[in-house]
């Protein structure tokens, strides 16, 4: 009866040694399962990196320290921010201003 109520359990001498043993298996585990992982990583990596080299594509961080390096060496001897570059067509075209739109409605109409 004292064993459903919660009261006079017996310890199992051999308890925290099977936890330990548990816990070190457990932790073993894991590491297997992470050094599995980077290996498989390093091998994408390696194969990643032959891609790149075939088709000569540079890594993300390649370009954004070449595009800081180029932003910074423009800005060098400038005391202002450097100026936004401007999108093709916006303002860079002679818009031809000779033709108006009643021209253009008239040449719609029959």
């Amino acid at each position: 009866m004292g064993k459903m109520l919660g009261g006079d359990e017996e310890k199992d001498p051999d308890a925290a040694k099977k936890e330990e043993e548990r816990q070190e298996a457990l932790r073993q585990a894991e590491e297997e399962r992470k050094a599995k992982y980077a290996k498989m990583e390093a091998e994408r990596e390696a194969m990643r990196q032959g891609i790149r080299d075939k088709y000569g594509i540079k890594k993300k961080e390649e370009r954004e320290a070449e595009a800081q390096a180029a932003m910074e060496a423009n800005s060098e001897g400038s005391l202002t921010r450097p100026k936004k570059a401007i999108p093709p067509g916006c303002g860079d075209e002679v818009e031809e201003e000779d033709e108006s739109i009643l021209d253009t409605v008239i040449k719609y109409l029959p």
